[in-house]
């Protein structure tokens, strides 16, 4: 069984900075997605960032773009999701997940993935 465990959500201000880690007890797929969602109340779960493996193509979020980095360290089976320039509307709860995928055209959609933390919370104030 595959277990995913987030850290590193808090509470900041608007224009504060967090870095997330998901550590993964292993990956199951030689292929595979790794991404950081988020949902809000109310809201659909969405992609934030992804990383796939091999190769190490990216997806961002447009809402995201020039503020977030997503990296990993397959030697530690950890992805991380730095974030800087944080707005209110960055508050949510945030999930990393890892899916197989043959070429990862899709990283981008939940529906893709079936291996999810339980979440971290991050709380941004204007």
């Amino acid at each position: 069984q595959v277990q995913l465990v987030e850290s590193g959500g808090g509470s900041v201000q608007a224009g504060g900075s967090l870095s997330l880690s998901c550590a993964a007890s292993r990956y199951p797929y030689s292929r595979h997605c790794m991404g950081w969602f988020r949902q809000a109340p109310g809201k659909e779960r969405e992609a934030v960032a992804t990383i796939y493996t091999p190769g190490g193509s990216t997806y961002y979020a447009d809402s995201v773009k020039g503020r977030v980095t997503i990296s990993q360290d397959s030697a530690k089976n950890t992805l991380y999701l730095q974030m800087n320039s944080l707005k209110p509307e960055d508050t949510a709860m945030y999930y990393c997940a890892t899916g197989g995928s043959l070429s990862g055209v899709y990283c981008d959609l939940p529906g893709w993935y079936n291996v999810w933390g339980q979440g971290t919370q991050v709380t941004v104030s204007s």
